[in-house]
């Protein structure tokens, strides 16, 4: 059997021209991996939208049905800095559903990933930063609440923050947020992760991975999780249009190989998603996001 990944076309949804989120990377990561050989056709699985009840596990009702709806203020939707439509409703949802799709696969299999995902900044009862509802957050719940983990570990190497899904799951201490990110960036008011890792602006490649290898073999050891949810934002990168950090395509690469290799060897299933990534060159960026996908391939291979 060949790595699952999950995909669907209706990861994207239209925006405004000239919009500063690069909402076609989700296309063109599909369309990177089968270009390069990286997945075949029968590699991918098509997710359903989450439903309310599920969404709800992280969110407040109040929010959700309003969001739903159209009914959201406009100054909320101003935070989110995304317009409401039907289209990204489904959008939103259905990429939520690839999340919790990817968990179960990797519970299964050992390894899956998704192609989005990583929506980090939505809160219980407000989005923020292109996020509407935090799939990270509702997935662990989603996985406690089927008695399909217990505890489950999120690891999150998006340049950012993820304050919202510190903030939602900081009151459970099987949900474990560990986040590295840049500390001079968005957002500037920080939350309380469980495990927090700030670094200075323009840090490359071998101190970032030593960084990382300074804290997560402790960390996997120490939390022993049924599961982790892997966030490989690629705005770490030194190109990157929101970034602030200095890595290099190699070094990402090399920072979800050590993710993932050191997940399965421990026997923990791992799930990722792609996070943040921004670039007026969608089709470059789309491409960047595919590292992890090819790092997974090449771990999963390995341990065959």
């Amino acid at each position: 059997m060949a790595l699952p990944i999950v995909y669907s076309p209706d990861h994207v949804a239209p925006l405004p021209a000239g919009h500063r989120f690069p909402m076609g990377k989700f296309c063109k990561v599909y369309e990177w991996l089968v270009r390069d050989g990286v997945a075949t056709l029968d590699q991918f699985h098509c997710a359903k939208p989450a439903s309310f009840a599920e969404v709800t596990l992280a969110h407040d009702p109040v929010y959700v049905h309003a969001y739903m709806k159209g009914e959201i203020s406009e100054r909320a939707m101003r935070r989110i800095g995304l317009p409401w439509s039907e289209a990204l409703v489904h959008r939103t949802l259905t990429a939520l559903g690839s999340t919790l799709l990817a968990a179960e696969l990797a519970l299964e299999h050992g390894l899956a990933c998704s192609t989005a995902g990583g929506t980090h900044h939505a809160f219980h009862n407000v989005g923020s930063g292109y996020c509407i509802f935090n799939d990270l957050a509702v997935a662990a719940r989603w996985l406690q609440g089927r008695g399909l983990a217990r505890r489950v570990l999120i690891v999150d190497l998006d340049v950012h923050q993820g304050d919202g899904t510190a903030s939602i799951l900081r009151d459970d201490a099987d949900l474990v947020t560990f986040s590295m990110h840049c500390d001079a960036n968005f957002p500037f008011r920080k939350e309380v992760s469980d495990i927090a890792v700030a670094l200075p602006v323009g840090m490359e490649d071998a101190a970032y991975l030593a960084a990382l290898a300074a804290h997560l073999p402790d960390l996997l050891t120490q939390t022993r999780p049924d599961i982790v949810l892997y966030d490989a934002g690629v705005d770490p990168h030194r190109d990157d249009a929101l970034g602030k950090l200095a890595l290099s395509d190699d070094g990402l690469l090399r920072r979800d190989r050590y993710v993932l290799d050191a997940c399965v060897r421990r026997s923990i299933p791992v799930a990722t998603v792609i996070g943040g990534g921004y670039s007026t060159d969608i089709d470059l960026l789309g491409r960047r996001h595919t590292l992890v996908h090819r790092a997974a391939s090449e771990v999963w291979q390995q341990s065959a």
